[in-house]
Formats: structure tokens, C-alpha cells, sequence
């Protein structure tokens, strides 16, 4: 009997779509870059899909004459800064609330999972109000604790369900030997836990590094301002030098893109590990 031969209809419907995404995706990164590169008065007269007929550097150069490095400082502190507390906070929490099993530690995980339904937006008055009374306002301690504590929720649920795949034998084997809670945490824990921690500290300093809606309600003074809020007051500032307004918005870009590229397929592996388990 000869072996039959299946013709694979091809999937033109797929195609179409995924070549539509492409574009959409590339575009405008495609017109943000080459507008980048325009003169301010060139801006109006060029294709804006073709490459500038003069590239040029200026914008970049006016965004760095006004305090870009500043800004990207202070975004490069509030991410750091809270991206580590967050990991070290959500690790022993979920420690704690994997290997306690007592009705306490479940029901803490249940409040602490409650986080999830809660949106910003409906606590930033009470937020404002904490932040002023212990003196923090117009700070950038203001800015890294609240997005620590919104943070918490989505990255215990996350590293939970790693701790929770991790062998009772080897927990009872390492307090056999006479290994504390500490010792346990950083020779046993964090080790098996690292494509979790990885995946947190992605998608975390993602979020933080792209936050603007604390630094808008929280922050006053330039001295301590972000990029995301930098790119507003680049608006205002530049409304009528579109490349330079654009050029601010492609650096501020830089570091979260570079992150992605490094970390994307640990981040989405990650994620669907820790939702699928």
C-alpha cells in the first residue's frame, strides 16, 4: 500500500493576520525613530514615512541638555530599589506561606491574593494621604514603597507555586541536618526558585520603570522626576519640536526594550509555569 501524501492547506487567514501585526507592531517604532532623526523644521515638509533627507542628532542632544540623565537616574533608583525589596519580601512570604500550613498562612495568602482585585486608581487618595503624613511626599521613597506594596499580591502568587513544586524530602532532609528557616531560604529556596524570581524581577521592573501615575500624584519638584512623567513635561516643553519630543520617548524606551529582548522568553515561560501549575 503506498503511503498517501497529505497536502497541508496553508493558513492564508494566519498569515494576513500575523503580517497585519507585524506592521502595527513595527510601524510605529518605524516613525518614531526616523522622526527622531529630523530637523524641526524639516518635520513638516518630509514624508513622514521616508528616511529624513538630513539625519541629524540635534534632538537627542537638546533632550540630554535638559536633564535626561536625571530623570533616567531617578527611574534607574526607583526600579532598582523596588524591584529588590519586592523579590526578597516575596520570597519569604511565599516560604512562610507554603510551608507553614497552618490556617493562619492560608488564610494570609488568601488576603494577600485579594490585592489582585484591588485597582490603583481606586487607592491613590489613601495612598496621597499616607505618603503626606509621614513626610514623604515629593520623594522618591514616595515612589518605591506604594509600588512595592501593589506589587506584592501578583508576585507571591507567582514564586508560590514554585515553592509549593518543591520536594517535602528535601525540606525534611535539610532540618535533619540541623538547617534553620534562614539556611533552608537561601541554600534550598532561592536556588529552585530562580525562574520565578527571574520573571517577577522582569515583569516588575517593567511595571515600575513605566509607572506614571504615582510619580504624576506623589512627586512635585523636578529633582526627583521619572521618565514616564519627563516625557509630559517634554510635551509642554517642546510642543512644537515633535522630533525632540519623540527622540525623549525613544531613549526613555532604551532600557525597558533591552530588558525585554534579555528576559522575554524567561518572563513568558515563567509566567505560564507559575499560572499553569
Amino acid at each position: 500500500m503506498s503511503a498517501r501524501r497529505i497536502r497541508e492547506t496553508p493558513n492564508v487567514l494566519g498569515a494576513l493576520g500575523g503580517l497585519v501585526w507585524v506592521v502595527v507592531t513595527i510601524v510605529p517604532i518605524y516613525y518614531l525613530v526616523l522622526t527622531s532623526l529630523r530637523r524641526q523644521q524639516d518635520y513638516y515638509v518630509e514624508n513622514p514615512l521616508l528616511p529624513p533627507a538630513d539625519p541629524t542628532l540635534d534632538a537627542y542632544r537638546l533632550v540630554l541638555e535638559n536633564d535626561f540623565l536625571r530623570y533616567l537616574s531617578n527611574s534607574l533608583i526607583v526600579t532598582v530599589a523596588a524591584v529588590v525589596v519586592i523579590l526578597a519580601v516575596s520570597l519569604m512570604a511565599s516560604y512562610y506561606l507554603v510551608r507553614a500550613g497552618t490556617p493562619l498562612s492560608r488564610g494570609t495568602l488568601r488576603l494577600v491574593l485579594l490585592g489582585l482585585a484591588i485597582p490603583v486608581q481606586a487607592t491613590i487618595i489613601p495612598v496621597y494621604y499616607l505618603i503626606v503624613r509621614l513626610g514623604l511626599y515629593d520623594s522618591l521613597v514616595a515612589l518605591i514603597l506604594p509600588a512595592i506594596a501593589f506589587a506584592i499580591p501578583i508576585s507571591v502568587l507567582i514564586i508560590v507555586n514554585f515553592v509549593r513544586d518543591i520536594p517535602a524530602e528535601l525540606f525534611e532532609s535539610m532540618r535533619a541536618d540541623g538547617a534553620g528557616h534562614g539556611r533552608i531560604l537561601l541554600a534550598l529556596v532561592l536556588p529552585l526558585s530562580r525562574p520565578a524570581l527571574l520573571t517577577v524581577g522582569i515583569y516588575q521592573a517593567l511595571q515600575v520603570w513605566n509607572g506614571f501615575l504615582f510619580p504624576l500624584i506623589l512627586t512635585q519638584s523636578s529633582s526627583v522626576r521619572v521618565l514616564p512623567l519627563s516625557l509630559w513635561t517634554y510635551q509642554g516643553q517642546f510642543a512644537v519640536n515633535v522630533p525632540a519630543v519623540l527622540a525623549a520617548v525613544t531613549l526613555s524606551a532604551l532600557p525597558v526594550l533591552a530588558a525585554f529582548i534579555v528576559g522575554r522568553r524567561q518572563l513568558v515561560s515563567g509566567l505560564t509555569a507559575g499560572f499553569g501549575k
